[in-house]
């Protein structure tokens, strides 16, 4: 694939690599300076991350406790401002540990600048990893 050229290009890119569980190929998508918020995050969970480091560790395990199968009724919104796309999707597949159904929906906020994530605010449902058994982000809570 040539270098993704909009917002939408390059979040499809990066649920691409999600599904081929390429997550040093994802992480690379990412600012140094990138900042992944997640608002709606339960207590004990992190509702903020700043720098692709941070996002690496936060995701490093990700394919060992989530299989992912697909993103369905992804709708990308652009936005005035023609860097920052609103994404809705659900993400589904399976937990590896439970081989439990993983159905996960999304609304996020990206923005891009010079190619690379520099914001994500993912709103996913908290009410998910509430359930006994759902810690599939293998971070450190």
């Amino acid at each position: 694939m040539s270098a993704p050229t909009s917002a939408a290009e390059l979040y499809r890119h990066g649920l691409q690599l999600l599904l081929d569980k390429d997550i040093p190929a994802w992480v690379a998508l990412w600012a140094e300076d990138g900042l992944m918020e997640f608002p709606f995050a339960p207590a004990g969970w992190p509702r903020r991350l700043e720098g692709k480091e941070a996002v690496a560790d936060y995701l490093r395990h990700y394919p060992d406790r989530i299989d992912l199968h697909d993103f369905t009724d992804l709708r990308i919104h652009q936005t005035t401002d023609p860097q920052t796309i609103v994404v809705e999707m659900r993400g589904v597949g399976r937990l590896v540990q439970t081989d439990a159904p993983f159905d996960m929906t999304y609304i996020a906020v990206v923005t891009v600048r010079e190619g690379r994530f520099t914001s994500y605010r993912d709103y996913w449902n908290p009410l998910a990893v509430l359930e006994p058994g759902t810690d599939f982000t293998g971070s450190s809570r």
